[in-house]
């Protein structure tokens, strides 16, 4: 495996590597839009291999196509200069993402969770390029330009002023400026079609649409990147419950045919359930549980990941005894010493408010960062 640094290199070299790495402490450029590709059409990516399977003549499991380490992200909220001087107040630091590390394997899913503030939105821009880390490494394997991004919000993320066939169009011609007029309406009402509206629809406006309609244009346009591995940033937490399982079932057919790879984020765990195979939750910045998706919902460790699958309801056990979500989330500007989630957790005691645990090997093989769990 080769890891190559290739933020300030030519398009060329981006294409040729075979693992694209963003690394801190050297300068950088913005990664090239989101909206850009190759020329080749999309490479189907074969699933993983089930559980289990293994021994001769059994499909070696996929290499990541995404790997993160340690990967960090703070931001400036400081008052300006001139007040901090006149007041006397210090520099205050966000730490929005704080040492975030996983993989994702190709044709897989993985989901961050979490209550809204916990950064999953930030890290998801760090993969994207859209925002810079402050520190750890992202490596992507191929051409970054195959990194797509379906946004939360379709009423926002569409263009009013154009028609549906330019917005789709876009990433089309940003790939192939020299494509023919014909190919690009073709490829356009193909991709309309494939997101399950109409070669006619691209006549029309985005408020013309509903909101689930927007977001199948949301998903055609990303499509038309021609991605391999897509960032779905809360994707049908906009949409009316009637609508969220359409999209959710688009999706999973289209990662089926095309071999996508998913970072899905939601703060919805019953979509969760529906769409990862991997799910890492998130609290405060830092990932406190990862696990299989079939672990995770049978035997959830940490007290955080016990507390929000309580607020799933459950219409086959209604009266089950439920852990109540107590307590607001600490300020990230100011985080409590040891473990951040000690406030509010019923397990917490006194290593708890004096160290901060982390996911390793002595704590079931890494898959939580919680004491309670490591002494259970």
């Amino acid at each position: 495996m080769t890891i190559v640094r290739a933020v300030t290199a030519p398009a060329a070299a981006l294409a040729a590597a075979p693992f694209r790495s963003v690394a801190t402490g050297g300068p950088s450029s913005p990664r090239p839009g989101l909206a850009a590709g190759a020329g080749a059409g999309p490479r189907a990516v074969p699933p993983m291999a089930p559980d289990g399977a293994g021994g001769p003549g059994a499909a070696p499991k996929p290499e990541p196509i995404l790997e993160v380490a340690a990967l960090e992200r703070s931001f400036d909220v400081s008052a300006p200069w001139l007040n901090r001087v006149l007041e006397r107040k210090p520099r205050r630091v966000l730490k929005a993402v704080d040492g975030v590390s996983f993989e994702i394997p190709a044709g897989e899913t993985l989901a961050l969770v979490g209550e809204s503030g916990c950064g999953k939105s930030t890290v998801a821009k760090l993969v994207t390029g859209l925002v810079a880390p402050s520190g750890g490494r992202i490596a992507f394997r191929g051409d970054p330009r195959r990194v797509q991004m379906i946004f939360q919000d379709p009423y926002a993320s569409l263009n009013p002023r154009w028609r549906v066939s330019r917005i789709v169009a876009e990433p089309v011609v940003t790939l192939d400026p020299a494509r023919p007029a014909r190919e690009v309406a073709a490829r356009v009402d193909e991709l309309l079609e494939t997101v399950g509206l109409s070669a006619a629809d691209g006549r029309k406006y985005p408020h013309e649409f509903s909101g689930g309609q927007r977001q199948r244009i949301s998903i055609a346009r990303a499509l038309a990147g021609e991605p391999h591995f897509l960032v779905c940033d809360e994707p049908t937490s906009a949409l009316d419950v009637s609508v969220q399982a359409q999209i959710l079932n688009l999706m999973k057919r289209l990662q089926k045919e095309l071999g996508l790879t998913y970072l899905f984020i939601s703060h919805d765990l019953s979509v969760v359930r529906h769409m990862a195979d991997v799910i890492a939750v998130m609290y405060l910045g830092r990932i406190v549980e990862m696990a299989p998706k079939a672990d995770l919902f049978a035997n959830p460790l940490h007290p955080y990941t016990r507390m929000l699958l309580d607020t799933i309801p459950d219409l086959e056990a209604p009266r089950r005894d439920r852990t109540p979500m107590s307590g607001e989330v600490p300020s990230p500007i100011a985080p409590p010493p040891g473990c951040s989630f000690h406030p509010r957790c019923p397990l917490a005691f006194d290593r708890c408010r004096a160290e901060r645990p982390e996911r390793d090997a002595r704590n079931h093989d890494g898959r939580v960062a919680c004491f309670a769990a490591e002494t259970a």
